[in-house]
């Protein structure tokens, strides 16, 4: 709903298309400066709480733009600001929520319920710019953001409600250690141990290179498949079907093990599927190849975050998954780039090209880390258990059995 009525609030104030493009990034640029900080910070401190704290921020900044709005005195600046909090507050949410998600359910259910939390994820894409249309046309878009205000309200009243039990395997969080070291051993971590290197290197990869079709959808909608504006919802919103019958998949199998195999399946069909999408100038073809699209990129993913956390130590978890979450982050420059090489290019020739840059590094990760082929993990054994200087041990030694290699 955010991400709808800010775009038509900026349009309509400034008709500046550049002034559009720069409200998105005010609001997608935090999401790399803060990502880390954020992952340190969900360590050290109650996700709980931290989910609560931005669940409230948000509130406050969509009332307050509402009463700008309706008060007549809302102005571009206003919402590069809040954009701008808003993307700060996302920064600290994310990675505070998804472990969170681990911390309720246990390992042996972590990747169904990150699949059901991805359910409801594109559950809301599909829904949320729709009711802020509505209500934009019928009543205003004060009246969207005030909506947006009592729903974060209400999730936090429910976030409240939640009984977090306490965190498995050594102590809660380094609170003895600098926040920038914290920072600093979280990177450390990923980079010593071979499993969680590759699994980051395939989750950042051919997402971030291979989201930049979301971008060219209009272009491809009304310059190669010439459908217009009908055709562009359309593919829109077969690629959100796909991504919700993905999801609610995932969310459906039972599995005492994860795979390192599937993901990299996952990955190189997500970025074929782009390519594919890129290379098609068949309407049919396109809205066919838009659900595969969603349902790799929702099923690789959610495999591939599950098994990061699983194999992290609790008290890692939020630093690792900030990592993770740079994806959103660099989603935007991507985007930017895909744009410059289309006008230089043509959409076609930009998408492919960087599709076949995701299909590039899952190659690559394969080619030197082979091992993620046979990676099996246990969702039942892992532990996570460290002793106070065990941060730096190596994962196999901390989980015992429950990583193999196949």
């Amino acid at each position: 709903m955010d991400q709808a009525a800010r775009g038509w609030l900026m349009y309509s104030i400034t008709n500046s298309p550049l002034q559009l493009g720069l409200a998105a990034a005010a609001r997608g640029v935090p999401l790399i400066f803060f990502s880390l900080l954020a992952g340190a910070l969900a360590d050290r401190s109650g996700r709980k709480a931290q989910l609560i704290i931005a669940q409230v921020t948000n509130a406050a900044l969509a009332a307050i733009l509402a009463t700008l709005v309706l008060t007549g005195d809302v102005q571009p600046w206003h919402i590069y600001v809040t954009g701008f909090i808003a993307g700060s507050v996302q920064a600290f949410q994310q990675p505070a929520r998804q472990t969170l998600i681990g911390d309720i359910v246990g390992d042996h259910r972590l990747m169904n319920a990150l699949a059901l939390n991805s359910t409801a994820l594109n559950v809301s894409r599909m829904l949320g710019p729709m009711v802020a249309g509505l209500i934009i046309a019928l009543v205003g878009a004060e009246w969207s953001y005030y909506w947006e205000s009592v729903m974060y309200l209400t999730a936090t009243i429910w976030t409240i409600q939640m009984r977090v039990p306490e965190r498995r395997g050594g102590p809660r969080a380094p609170e003895r250690e600098p926040l920038l070291g914290s920072i600093q051993a979280g990177f450390a971590y990923v980079w010593r141990e071979r499993d969680i290197r590759s699994l980051m290197v395939l989750g950042l990869g051919p997402l971030t290179f291979g989201m930049a079709y979301s971008t060219l959808i209009p272009l491809f909608a009304q310059d190669i498949l010439h459908g217009g504006a009908p055709l562009q919802g359309t593919l829109f919103s077969v690629i959100g079907a796909g991504s919700l019958v993905g999801a609610i998949a995932v969310a459906s199998i039972r599995r005492t093990h994860g795979y390192g195999l599937p993901v990299v399946i996952g990955g190189a069909c997500f970025s074929v599927a782009v390519f594919a999408f890129a290379s098609s100038e068949l309407v049919w073809l396109s809205i066919v190849l838009g659900a595969c699209i969603g349902a790799a990129n929702v099923t690789y993913n959610t495999q591939n975050q599950t098994l990061l956390q699983v194999i992290t130590p609790p008290q890692l978890r939020g630093r690792v998954m900030s990592i993770r979450m740079l994806e959103r982050g660099l989603v935007p420059f991507a985007s930017l780039l895909t744009g410059a090489l289309a006008s230089a290019y043509g959409g076609p020739n930009a998408l492919r090209l960087m599709s076949a840059v995701g299909l590039a590094i899952v190659v690559l990760v394969v080619v030197t880390t082979p091992q993620i082929l046979r990676l099996k993990v246990s969702f039942t054994d892992v532990t996570g258990s460290a002793d106070a200087a065990g941060e730096g041990a190596p994962a196999r030694r901390r989980a015992g059995a429950a990583i193999t290699l196949e």
